[in-house]
């Protein structure tokens, strides 16, 4: 219970971009087209892969899933953000604060372990291609896209555990554009000691420990590769992995900059900053990276926007 002098905050106020009040229409459109190219490039991928018969195969699965926790991680943050925009600011209840921590860190957790399943895929595929149908088969994949999502349910959940026993008095304004971690510490009048711990294992276990395995695998095809004799054999097995491998860099590349760099002078506007080009940045990559890199999805997405054309003269007619 807040003490006698003390309010409890049933509600926040997310200041976001105060700075770039004066720009806010510019801004506006900016974030929103952004946000449409999110959807178009990821809901393509999402669309291509569940119809397209070339492309029902280990790696454009868990790319579908990747695209699926791009389009909803985008979604929990952007319309909020454009909210806080255009009215220069925005409120939302302490319950959605917390909800829309948890569906965050969820799907960035999910991720970065569905990044780890498809250096796996690739490591199979490479250094072991005469076990890669026996071991990534249809069984196989769905069992390591449910564990990715359910264990990322878990971790986080076990934060949310003690957040909702936290007590929030006091102010209720945080200087962001939407709720992270830090910003619900900093509205909180609890002792957070374990929930400071929580947040280090859960990290440690979402980003650290994918990462070793991500950097392993790397390791395990980069030595495989050099030991192809012909160059064009070495461009091919490169080839097959290198739009993965650029994901990922700008993934963990984004992480690194928002956790570990440390922020300049003006440090909150520096990390509001960082976080908005990772949660617009990293969703867009993904289907431009695979969209313009891969052959194969190019053609289905022409086939698939075909049918649609034809679906709309018959529609007409």
């Amino acid at each position: 219970m807040c003490e006698d002098n003390a309010t409890s905050v049933n509600e926040i106020f997310l200041q976001g971009f105060k700075n770039l009040y004066n720009y806010k229409i510019v801004f506006f459109l900016f974030v929103l087209l952004i946000f449409i190219a999110i959807l178009v490039g990821n809901l393509l991928i999402i669309v291509s892969v569940s119809v397209s018969q070339q492309l029902r195969r280990p790696m454009y699965f868990f790319l579908k899933n990747l695209a699926i926790a791009d389009v909803l991680l985008t979604s929990n943050v952007l319309p909020a953000l454009l909210h806080v925009i255009l009215w220069g600011g925005g409120h939302i209840s302490l319950t959605g604060c917390i909800l829309q921590y948890y569906l965050h860190t969820f799907l960035l957790i999910a991720q970065l372990y569905i990044l780890t399943v498809m250096s796996y895929d690739r490591y199979l595929a490479i250094c072991y291609p005469l076990h890669y149908a026996a071991i990534i088969n249809t069984k196989n994949c769905l069992y390591f896209v449910s564990v990715s999502w359910i264990f990322s349910c878990f971790l986080i959940s076990s934060e949310l555990i003690v957040i909702v026993q936290m007590e929030f008095c006091g102010s209720n304004v945080v200087d962001h554009f939407f709720c992270d971690i830090d910003e619900i510490l900093q509205i909180s009048t609890s002792y957070n000691f374990i929930l400071l711990w929580e947040d280090l294992v859960v990290a440690l276990l979402s980003i650290f420990f994918p990462f070793l395995l991500i950097v392993a695998s790397y390791i395990c095809i980069f030595f495989t590769i050099f030991k192809i004799s012909s160059m064009s054999g070495r461009k091919k097995a490169f080839s097959t992995c290198s739009s993965h491998l650029l994901v990922v860099c700008v993934y963990y590349g984004m992480l690194i900059a928002i956790y570990i760099v440390p922020s300049g002078k003006n440090a909150q506007n520096d990390n509001k900053l960082k976080s908005l080009i990772y949660i617009v940045l990293t969703p867009l990559i993904n289907p431009i990276v695979y969209s313009l890199r891969n052959r194969e999805m190019i053609e289905s997405i022409k086939t698939l926007m075909y049918k649609y054309v034809q679906a709309e003269k018959c529609w007409r007619v």
